[in-house]
């Protein structure tokens, strides 16, 4: 059982790093961990959009070393990039989305016509974003964020830090990055970014929030 204390010490531990020691690594174990919380996340449909790429390559964090990385990318111990399906993968009835239901969640085929059924209705009829690319990256990044979430909090209830990232230019990245063959940005994009590791120094400003009576209503 975990202690609720526990739980509010992490969050109150968690802040946005802005420099971290290059010097400390995370041990192997607790990055799979960290890893495994996301791969645990859950997303619409069970569909999981979003793929975690941990960039290792020296050189390609050294070009990643701006805007909002700056400072980050080079310096953490480990950088995770983001990036989520595109329209060809989450249309109903594409390869990707029979893999989804068939091998992973092994639906039996008549289950997957009515999930495959239910699913165009939601993203055509309700949701309405089938028929724009744009809509689709950002419904599909919006599960991205589930997974960072539940990595940010379990990196801080292990005493690592984190970072959460997303001041660049998101077209510039995904060129750069389909370049080097990180990824295809033709089937993936990029959705967010994070570092993760040891900071160097305490933050030099305490964690602000609005109080709990600004934050949340009751509705009855």
């Amino acid at each position: 059982m975990i202690h609720k204390q526990d739980i509010l010490d992490a969050y109150h531990f968690r802040h946005a790093c802005k420099a971290y020691d290059p010097s400390k690594k995370i041990p192997q174990e607790d990055f799979d961990l960290i890893l495994e919380t996301a791969r645990l996340s859950p997303s619409s449909f069970g569909f999981e959009p979003w793929k975690l790429i941990v960039l290792e390559n020296p050189a390609i964090r050294r070009l990643l070393d701006v805007g909002g990385a700056q400072g980050k990318a080079v310096d953490a111990s480990h950088f995770v990039l983001f990036v989520v399906r595109q329209q060809a993968d989450l249309t109903a009835g594409s390869d990707y989305l029979k893999h989804q239901m068939q091998d992973i969640m092994h639906m039996p085929a008549e289950v997957q016509q009515g999930y495959t059924d239910f699913f165009r209705h939601y993203s055509e009829k309700e949701a309405t974003f089938a028929h724009d690319p744009r809509l689709v990256h950002e419904w599909a990044a919006r599960q991205s964020y589930i997974a960072l979430g539940n990595m940010l909090t379990t990196a801080a209830m292990l005493g690592i830090d984190s970072t959460p990232i997303e001041g660049f230019n998101y077209a510039e990245f995904d060129q750069l990055l389909s370049d080097r063959g990180v990824y295809d940005k033709s089937r993936f994009k990029l959705s967010v970014m994070a570092t993760f590791g040891y900071r160097a120094g305490e933050p030099k400003h305490a964690k602000t929030h609005r109080p709990m009576s600004e934050a949340v209503e009751y509705f009855k």
